[in-house]
């Protein structure tokens, strides 16, 4: 039985987006689920806008995403001399030809087609007569003449092409490079790729790589093309919708679990089913729940799932995260000390960023700390800083810091002063955190310890 082999083969002339990072996804589950191999392949021919930078950032977004590989990274590049050696075949089976025709001429034929309302396309006038190499000569396929290019798409079902439609496309520039499809086709033969998991802009690709493996003498492996991701207005993926960089969402504070969850669900589902482990994705992973329909990108959606993971992630793990969100000044000393505030965000922060911003009023020094002028018009009344200046003088005497012992300590206060919970809890608040959202007061209270409580009650009174 065939082993499967996928591979994902991105261009290393920008950032991993998030329609390759899909795309990637969908290869590394198929070949997982199959116990198979899965290549990374960079397709790197374009010198002038391929760089080692982009080719590192590819890598890196695939490293924090957890999609790692079997053979590769293949470099494109540095294979020429195959594809030329290949090209070479074609000539001496008389499957490729040279033609010596400008690209003027080229342009002409196809203005003429488009006159006469057909298919704009080279003509064939080098086909038979018989070219030599030359300096300005360039390698085509000679490609049917008629019949049918038909594939079955393993999303879209059955596809074909009409060969009048296609032409002799050129296989070598007349520099002497391989152009994309005949290197693709070279690298997909001596890979043994057997699935090709990939976007439908690359559809019309297809039918010229599957002439590419019939002139070889070799069978085309199953293709399969997903629609677009669109943005939540219907209309192409672009930045204003969150097309950005998957490494982007890491900055943002997004975790590589929340990302795959959610990328694997632009275009695939499982039953009524949302959340996914890593584990359950590569079990219940098919083609046959593979969507023919584009998927629509909503970051809402990616920021409750986050929420979900980060409720969900060990507090060791997201201390470590935390602390590349924080502003060096903030970031304490004892990383234990992260690990008793982060409990307490767990349940409120969508992403690592936003959790970042919450735990900023634990880890500044209390004399920098920050109010908002609003919250404290509105609660620091003189009645209320002065049940904090009385509230102040009873914490200085308690021995226990914690939430039962503050907890027990409030409940007298408010019984002997007949007031409700409520008259003093807004100001209390605002008053150790700076602003009038935060986790619950007495697990605050206990966080920040007895000394910096203290510190911050007298501070607001002067």
């Amino acid at each position: 039985m065939t082993t499967v082999t996928t591979r994902f083969a991105p261009s290393p002339t920008g950032y991993l987006h998030i329609g390759g990072a899909r795309t990637a996804l969908f290869n590394w589950l198929f070949a997982r689920k199959n116990s198979g191999t899965f290549i990374l392949r960079v397709e790197d021919t374009d010198e002038e806008r391929s760089t080692q930078e982009m080719t590192q950032a590819i890598i890196d977004a695939m490293d924090w995403l957890g999609l790692d590989y079997d053979q590769g990274p293949f470099f494109q590049s540095q294979r020429k001399d195959l594809y030329l050696s290949y090209i070479d075949k074609l000539i001496q089976t008389g499957n490729a030809y040279y033609c010596s025709c400008t690209p003027d001429e080229v342009e002409a034929m196809r203005e003429a087609a488009r006159q006469k309302g057909l298919k704009p396309k080279y003509d064939g006038k080098c086909r038979e007569l018989g070219k030599v190499p030359g300096p300005d000569t360039v390698i085509r396929l000679k490609a049917p003449l008629n019949g049918q290019t038909a594939f079955h798409d393993q999303v879209k079902g059955p596809i074909s092409f009409d060969n009048q439609e296609l032409d002799d496309f050129v296989l070598q520039r007349k520099d002497g490079t391989p152009t994309y499809n005949l290197a693709v086709v070279v690298d997909d033969i001596e890979m043994g790729v057997t699935h090709i998991l990939r976007g439908d802009d690359h559809i019309n690709n297809t039918p010229k790589q599957i002439l590419l493996y019939r002139a070889l003498k070799t069978v085309p492996p199953l293709f399969g093309h997903v629609p677009m991701i669109l943005g939540p207005d219907k209309k192409k993926l672009s930045k204003r919708h969150g097309a950005l960089s998957v490494m982007a969402y890491k900055k943002m504070g997004f975790l590589p679990e929340a990302m795959v969850n959610y990328l694997v669900r632009l275009g695939w589902s499982f039953k009524d089913e949302e959340i996914f482990s890593r584990d359950e994705l590569i079990n219940k992973f098919s083609l046959e729940n593979l969507g023919s329909s584009a998927s629509v990108f909503d970051t809402n959606k990616l920021t409750w799932l986050n929420s979900h993971y980060i409720k969900e992630a060990d507090i060791a793990r997201l201390s470590g995260i935390l602390t590349e969100h924080l502003e060096d000044e903030l970031i304490p000393d004892d990383p234990g000390y992260l690990e008793k505030i982060i409990p307490l965000l767990q349940p409120r922060a969508g992403t690592m960023h936003e959790m970042a911003e919450m735990a900023a009023f634990f880890l500044i020094e209390d004399e920098r700390l920050v109010y908002d002028e609003k919250a404290v018009d509105k609660f620091l009344s003189p009645e209320a800083r002065t049940h904090l200046s009385e509230i102040a003088s009873r914490l200085e005497h308690i021995d226990s810091f914690d939430q039962k012992s503050l907890e027990q300590e409030f409940g007298e206060y408010i019984r002997e002063k007949e007031i409700k919970f409520k008259v003093i809890a807004q100001p209390l608040r605002v008053a150790i955190t700076g602003r009038t959202a935060s986790p619950g007061l007495f697990e605050t209270m206990e966080v920040l310890g007895k000394n910096r409580v203290l510190c911050r009650l007298k501070q607001v009174n002067g």
